[in-house]
């Protein structure tokens, strides 16, 4: 052995470290942090941005959007997951689900597509046949996402974000 110190502390600092693992198992997480290196993780989240964002606007959605089946929360949360409106907004991801909002809003084409997408989900949920909306008829009376309910949601939506935004 040597008579240096700090080699003598790091060959009994060694022999500790084998001796607490011996008796565990290795995991992946393990492996992630010894890969990382120590101190990786101090003032920081161990969720992704991205993942933090998205479960923010999953969280808010549960909260503030009224949708008694669900299934337009699931589709606005699908649609901006991973979108680049969410990617440039991480920071504030209520602003990302305003901006998407917005477009839907001010696209015929687009808010048609929303409900068609709303009502697929729903017929999925409900293990039923969507009821799609036609132009020139009025709207199914069972159906809860019409052109009018998803446009009036997603107002909502718009003016819950801007109480939530100028506060």
């Amino acid at each position: 052995m040597s008579d240096d110190p700090n080699k003598l502390r790091s060959e009994a600092d060694a022999a500790l470290e084998r001796e607490i693992r011996q008796g565990r198992k290795f995991t992946a997480q393990e492996a992630l942090g010894r890969m990382i290196g120590p101190g990786s993780m101090k003032g920081g989240s161990a969720v992704p941005r991205v993942q933090e964002a998205e479960t923010g606007i999953g969280t808010w959605l549960r909260c503030n959007l009224t949708d008694s089946t669900g299934a337009l929360q699931v589709l606005l949360h699908r649609q901006l997951s991973g979108s680049e409106l969410l990617l440039n907004n991480l920071d504030q991801p209520l602003l990302a689900l305003a901006a998407f909002c917005q477009q839907v809003l001010a696209s015929d084409y687009h808010l048609k597509e929303l409900v068609r997408e709303a009502d697929v989900e729903w017929g999925r949920r409900m293990d039923e046949r969507p009821h799609f909306d036609r132009e020139g008829t009025p709207p199914h009376p069972d159906d809860p996402y019409t052109n009018d309910s998803v446009r009036t949601a997603l107002r909502d939506v718009l003016t819950k974000i801007s109480k939530v935004t100028d506060s």
